[in-house]
């Protein structure tokens, strides 16, 4: 008889003990999610134009296409990251690249901008469409950016230039670069705040841009680089296309052509 209670009491402590690591493995998982879902970036967006703009994200500045001259990053904290998207002049510009970059600070182009630039700037990292580079809790993956439209496919060919999805901890910054609503953009899955051209006869349609947009519902999204040959895209429209859609995102429209 007392064989059989100690066996009891032994199979009721082990339940017990079992119960308990579970309950440590799931507060353990609860916290790690927690730790995630609160991380708040600081994050301040500094439009120069069209498709140059600094960010600046916690301790980290980034530069955008940097294009336009020495004096137009003159007001501009020092940056730490460039990422150049394209060959195109309205992208890059060796002499401002030579001008406003530090020593330090990492150079991240596609193959075609290192071809251009080698020579100036020989230390630049490569990086192809879905391949990714990592830096200091941040995380930086080349999004293919091309045109679709049998008309415009002379301008950006598939495989060129990069966008890019600029990711840290799970809060993730998407830069479209010269590009029609394509495929993988529409693929996209958590992102935060999108900066989605459109600009013709270059890249796409208000109507086209909206509707990648949709699809692929950033939290917020930014219409940039859209001046074309016959003028600028009509932003508002965008705005109102992509709210009847969908009113949960934040469309900010911020001052890309100050002149």
């Amino acid at each position: 008889m007392k064989k059989i209670i100690l066996s009891l009491s032994l199979i009721a402590i082990l339940v017990s003990c079992k119960k308990e690591t579970t309950k440590e493995v799931e507060s353990t998982v609860q916290n790690e999610v927690t730790s995630t879902d609160s991380y708040q970036p600081d994050i301040e967006i500094m439009p120069i134009s069209h498709a140059t703009f600094v960010m600046k994200w916690d301790d980290k500045v980034f530069y955008i296409d940097p294009v336009g001259g020495i004096e137009a990053f003159q007001n501009m904290p020092e940056e730490d990251v460039i990422l150049i998207t394209d060959i195109h002049g309205d992208h890059l510009n060796i002499e401002t690249l030579n001008g406003v970059r530090n020593k330090e600070s990492l150079l991240i182009v596609p193959e075609a901008v290192n071809d251009k630039i080698k020579d100036d700037q020989s230390d630049a990292e490569v990086i192809h469409n879905d391949q990714s580079t990592s830096f200091d809790g941040f995380k930086v993956t080349a999004i293919p950016m091309y045109n679709l439209t049998e008309e415009r496919l002379k301008f950006h060919e598939k495989g060129r230039g990069n966008g890019y999805v600029i990711e840290k901890n799970a809060f993730k910054v998407y830069i479209s670069g010269d590009t029609e609503d394509i495929p993988e953009m529409r693929a996209l899955e958590g992102i935060n705040k999108a900066f989605v051209c459109m600009n013709l006869p270059y890249t796409m349609t208000v109507e086209s841009a909206a509707d990648a947009v949709l699809d692929f519902a950033p939290v917020e999204v930014y219409p940039y680089h859209y001046r074309g040959t016959d003028g600028k895209s009509d932003v508002v429209k965008f705005k109102e296309l992509v709210n009847i859609g969908n009113s949960d995102i934040q469309v900010t429209q911020l001052e890309w052509y100050p002149n």
